[in-house]
């Protein structure tokens, strides 16, 4: 009888033993896969295929769709549709002129701080509005409102309270962002589940402690969404204030010189505005907020670092 015991006693002490070097090779199998997976940097040539080769093309179909049009006569008269090579013309002689970076610093150094100041304004104000019932039922619509309401709309109010001067464009942006920036907090604060805040007051994280240790961390999602979208108000409410208001004292900013070539019947220099306000744009995200977008994806481990 303690024969048998003993054989069973092996044989359970066995199956333990090949069970753990199981569930070890398994945890070596998978932290193996998790370095390569973190350590493996793509070569220049994957890099250059799947991020620069596919923006290159489309870049490159639409100049030849461009050309085509002027080349094949659909598109006869100039004063409609320039030609690329006039386009290109026109930033040669802005760049030999030494306007052309003057044109673009102008309206970005306007845009950025006008964009800060909303990030300033807008950021407590959104974490009042999630945080006090009584605070969201009164102006939260206002905010959702605000952000429907065309940033067009506020250049001329701001013209007749500020005049023709640098805080009026700052107004201008502010008026377009800081709805932006406050509701993609909110829906931010919203998303966060009650957990964390539960885990957090158990810590001890209340007050300004719990907002900067578990709400603002848990709502970053929403809220560099909210951000995004703020940038894009700002300087589309920016391009549409250089438009409207013109003064020496203001400098010739892009809106400003889109409004230039319109006066002057230049499409040739109202494609170089377009296309330098697009260009900024798109410069400013992939700075900017891809990079922040990326970060907060690895942090919640929604993507592998590369």
């Amino acid at each position: 009888m303690a024969s048998t015991e003993t054989k069973a006693d092996a044989a359970d002490q066995h199956v333990k033993d090949s069970t753990g070097s199981d569930m070890a090779g398994l945890e070596a199998g998978l932290d193996a896969l998790e370095t390569a997976a973190h350590s493996g940097r793509p070569g220049f040539r994957q890099t250059f295929v799947e991020k620069i080769l596919p923006p290159l093309v489309a870049i490159a179909l639409v100049l030849v769709v461009w050309q085509a049009l002027i080349s094949f006569k659909v598109v006869t008269d100039p004063s409609k549709l320039p030609s690329p090579s006039d386009v290109w013309g026109e930033v040669k002689n802005a760049w030999l002129e030494g306007t052309l970076l003057g044109y673009i610093w102008t309206s970005v150094s306007r845009g950025l701080v006008g964009f800060l100041f909303a990030l300033v304004i807008g950021t407590p104000l959104g974490l009042l509005v999630a945080r006090v019932k009584f605070v969201r039922a009164a102006i939260g619509p206002i905010l959702s409102g605000l952000q429907s309401l065309p940033s067009v709309a506020w250049v001329p109010p701001a013209v007749i309270w500020l005049g023709l001067n640098n805080s009026m464009m700052f107004a201008v942006i502010l008026l377009g962002a800081v709805p932006s920036i406050a509701n993609g907090l909110v829906s931010g604060v919203d998303q966060v589940p009650p957990l964390f805040l539960r885990a957090g007051r158990t810590m001890g994280a209340t007050g300004l402690r719990g907002t900067w240790h578990i709400v603002m961390p848990a709502a970053l999602p929403g809220y560099l969404a909210g951000l995004k979208q703020g940038w894009a108000f700002s300087w589309r409410s920016l391009m549409a204030a250089e438009i409207i208001a013109s003064s020496p004292d203001l400098g010739i900013g892009l809106g400003q010189l889109l409004e230039n070539g319109r006066t002057a019947s230049s499409m040739s220099m109202v494609f170089l505005a377009i296309f330098l306000i697009l260009f900024v744009g798109i410069a400013i995200d992939l700075l900017i907020f891809s990079p922040l977008e990326r970060w907060v994806l690895r942090s919640r481990g929604l993507l592998v670092k590369s």
